[in-house]
């Protein structure tokens, strides 16, 4: 049996992941391209395609995945979840429907278009990542302004911008790493001095931390709605011991803070063990790196 991370770019996660020694199973980094040469009948592929740095959609590929399904590939993060994670449009419509906690959003196309939500507002791209482009607007004014000068950029053009209800910022949040409906790592991320938004890109550091059950539990369930099989969920404490659900990542960069052991090797191991070609002692071995 062979699994592969199946991804454009050789980033320290996907290495990781496809450096996993798993009993019985070659591990492999492919692009879309590699994957359809080289996997076939009874091998598993791990769906990792990014956001384009031009925030205008994903990176091209997917169409290869609904071909390796059709020769027999167990597909894991599928074109249409991974779409739906990345796509922050998706995104909201998803959890919306599934009642699961999620900042009121409303997607906008025009600079003078008409907003109904309450402000402070949160503008960003559909397929935004890094922090980039993503800005808090106190007032429908600044709104008003803030549309004006992103109507230039390619992306807007693109896919419109998504405008949300700020959820209050604490100057931290929780990003949770679920695969295989299991969480196999969390890190605090704390925002810089001075910032508002918590990307380790802008500044924010990582904290470690023990996920309480709560927030496991939401993690879970939001990949289950999204049907996303490895994704990373961030998720912003609003008080008494709940969250909501910011945003989810189909690409998660995570390194090895996430857990006390081997957040990668947990994450293999969730994702394959369903897998007949995986010994169930294997699976058992490393279910205490689950955190």
């Amino acid at each position: 049996m062979r699994f592969a991370v199946v991804a454009q770019r050789q980033t320290p996660t996907n290495l990781a992941l496809a450096s996993c020694a798993v009993p019985g199973v070659e591990s492999l980094l492919l692009t879309p391209a590699q994957a359809l040469a080289r996997l076939g009948p009874g091998d598993a592929a791990l769906g990792r395609l990014d956001v384009l740095h031009s925030l205008d959609g994903i990176e091209p590929g997917a169409w290869a995945f609904e071909a390796l399904e059709e020769r027999g590939c167990r597909l894991l993060n599928r074109r249409h979840a991974i779409l739906s994670a990345h796509d922050k449009r998706r995104t909201a419509k998803v959890l919306a429907d599934a009642g699961l906690p999620h900042p009121a959003t409303q997607v906008v196309r025009r600079a003078d278009a008409e907003v109904d939500l309450e402000p402070p507002f949160v503008v960003k791209p559909p397929f935004g990542s890094w922090g980039e482009d993503v800005l808090l607007c106190p007032d429908r004014g600044a709104l008003a302004s803030c549309l004006r000068e992103l109507r230039d950029r390619p992306w807007f053009g693109a896919t419109g911008a998504i405008v949300q209800e700020l959820v209050p910022p604490i100057g931290h949040d929780l990003r949770l790493v679920v695969a295989g409906r299991r969480v196999v790592g969390a890190i605090e991320r704390v925002a810089a001095a001075g910032e508002w938004r918590t990307n380790v890109a802008l500044g924010g550091i990582r904290r470690q931390v023990v996920p309480p059950p709560r927030a496991c539990d939401l993690a879970v369930a939001a990949a289950t709605v999204l049907g996303i099989d490895l994704v990373g969920i961030d998720l912003l404490p609003v008080g008494a011991g709940e969250y909501v659900v910011l945003e989810l990542n189909a690409a998660v960069e995570f390194t090895p803070e996430y857990a006390a052991e081997d957040p990668y090797a947990a994450a293999v191991s969730a994702l394959l063990k369903d897998s007949p070609d995986v010994k169930p002692e294997d699976d058992a071995a490393t279910a205490d790196l689950v955190v």
